[in-house]
């Protein structure tokens, strides 16, 4: 009865308990699994974006130059497509997030991987060094090992 008549004391008695370790993490978990959902989403439009720019340029490559084409063309197109798959698995990551409520570091790890056999691909001599390309090696090899380590471990279990 008393809180009726001061709304003041209500307010602050639901900020308190808003910050109850039960509620809080309850709240967190709420706004994480809405967060994924969105990225999802987002991550779905970027997808189908990306498809119709791969078939636009794959369509334009092939009708516009000679039956022989080259390796800039095809460097181009490969970056496209595993840009897709790079996508498709960081949706595969945020599905896997809002199924099992936890990070898969092997998805993780794949999808670097993919990412970085794109850039291995897209590599230009051209423009870059041979610093450049040491430190690709150096990731790619870092994240192998990782994916090992991880694959291992997870069969043990």
């Amino acid at each position: 009865m008393k809180n009726e008549r001061h709304p003041q004391i209500n307010l602050i008695q639901k900020i308190i308990s808003f910050f109850d370790d039960s509620v809080f993490i309850y709240s967190i978990n709420k706004i994480q699994k809405f967060t994924a959902k969105v990225l999802s989403l987002v991550m779905i439009f970027v997808i189908i974006v990306s498809v119709w720019d791969l078939i636009i340029v794959t369509l334009e490559e092939f009708t516009t130059q000679p039956v022989l084409v080259g390796h800039q063309i095809l460097f181009k197109l490969f970056g496209l497509f595993l840009d897709v798959l790079i996508a498709l698995e960081i949706l595969e990551n945020i599905t896997a997030y809002l199924q099992n409520n936890v990070v898969q570091m092997e998805l993780v790890l794949v999808t670097s991987l993919i990412a970085m056999a794109r850039k291995i691909i897209i590599f230009d001599f051209n423009k870059a060094g041979g610093f450049d390309l040491i430190g690709v090696a150096t990731a790619i090899l870092a994240l192998s090992l990782s994916y090992f380590i991880i694959r291992h471990s997870n069969r043990r279990l």
